[in-house]
């Protein structure tokens, strides 16, 4: 019997003094694990909407690196990262994120990418269309490939060569793990890539590398490259970030939190999920405004997600360190500028910031609130531009996935 269903049977028929005396005698008896079960908040019905839309893609895209990950080398690569586990090295963080993923920490980018090229109806003769579907498969794999290589690639930790004993030895092993596997996703999707022949799509998935290798330089860092935020500058205006990256500069954006936020998303991971949407319509041989559509369309989604994201690390009672770099603290900076004394803990390590204390700070501002707000604001030109593209049960999967945080 569940936690609510017996509550609720022990208060069927009950007058209100009765209801309340019964309530709580039931939920004294409770123990305080089961009393959390009962006040958590309703779970969003990500799993069961992930689910449904695989069923309209026509197979389970949880596992589009099964291919990479059932190899050989990966294999032989795995017996190494089996002598990680129990230490705390980022990767083995990374690993466990990827995993066991939620919709938290693990956007399902190939997903949306497939029901994308569903929902467009190619313009080539029927007996090409088979040879497309498996061109936007394998685009679709190799951009989640280029993702988790590249999250990997940031759990290496920097370990300086004067501090390094026996303590750091499984840091240093873990480094070099974390080097291989990426290094191995990343080498597997250009082979991908190159397999595809299609010069178009080669250049539009390289600048989104280009992105993510930019984004690693964007803006100050600590000596682990963990992104530290801006001061707030009142001095500079706000712009509009208008995706392309190239017309993006650092002095231009650093100290406004909308700015600052979105050109670091964009950089870190927004651009690729973009690239990758475009990408699927140069494949369906559509015309190139439908291609700039999709990029837009691409971001947007991104940025929805990645606000959400945010948002919910800070609302969670999980006690992790976020990213100092998210949307509500830039925003919460900018509120109380006062606040910067708690970053500046750490210039050297993000790791020195007392999380307890600037969370507390942070949820005393109205940061949370505008995060929420830049999240409706994406999720719904992510929505416009999608449904611009007619009406279809791709679409409709794509705007509950886009709307479900």
């Amino acid at each position: 019997m569940s936690v609510s269903y017996a509550v609720s049977r022990a208060l069927r028929g009950a007058s209100p003094f009765f209801f309340q005396k019964r309530f709580e005698s039931t939920v004294a008896s409770l123990t305080k694990d089961e009393i959390l079960i009962l006040l958590r908040p309703p779970s969003t019905n990500w799993s069961n909407i992930i689910r449904d839309a695989e069923k309209v893609v026509g197979y389970p895209t949880s596992f589009m690196n099964l291919r990479c990950l059932l190899s050989d080398e990966f294999a032989n690569m795995a017996l190494y990262l089996r002598k990680l586990v129990g230490s705390n090295h980022l990767v083995m963080k990374t690993a466990k994120n990827i995993l066991y993923g939620d919709s938290k920490n693990l956007q399902p980018w190939g997903l949306v990418m497939l029901l994308l090229s569903k929902s467009v109806k190619a313009n080539v003769a029927s007996p090409q269309s088979k040879t497309i579907e498996e061109q936007q498969k394998m685009l679709a794999e190799l951009t989640e490939m280029i993702r988790t290589g590249h999250l990997i690639h940031k759990g290496i930790v920097n370990v300086p060569f004067t501090k390094r004993s026996k303590d750091t030895e499984s840091a240093i092993f873990g480094n070099k793990i974390a080097i291989l596997l990426g290094d191995y996703l990343l080498v597997t999707a250009n082979g991908m890539l190159a397999n595809l022949r299609n010069s178009d799509v080669s250049y539009i998935i390289s600048t989104a590398l280009k992105d993510l290798s930019e984004g690693e330089f964007f803006g100050e860092r600590d000596e682990q490259n963990m992104p530290l935020p801006g001061k707030p500058n009142k001095n500079i205006d706000d712009i509009q970030i208008t995706f392309d990256t190239t017309s993006i500069t650092v002095d231009k954006v650093i100290g406004k939190p909308t700015t600052e936020w979105t050109a670091r998303s964009v950089f870190n991971g927004v651009s690729l999920l973009g690239r990758g949407c475009q990408a699927s319509m140069v494949l369906n041989k559509q015309s190139r405004d439908m291609q700039n559509l999709a990029y837009y369309f691409g971001c947007h989604v991104g940025l929805a997600w990645q606000a959400a994201t945010e948002m919910q690390q800070l609302t969670s009672d999980s006690k992790d360190q976020f990213c100092l770099a998210s949307a509500p603290v830039l925003f919460a900076l900018e509120g109380n500028p006062d606040l910067y004394k708690i970053i500046d803990q750490a210039k050297n390590d993000v790791k020195d910031v007392d999380y307890e204390d600037l969370k507390f700070n942070i949820l005393k501002t109205d940061a949370v609130d505008k995060t929420k707000r830049l999240y409706e604001e994406h999720a719904k030109k992510a929505t416009a531009y999608i449904d611009s593209m007619g009406e279809n049960e791709s679409i409709d999967m794509i705007k509950k996935l886009i709307n479900t945080f």
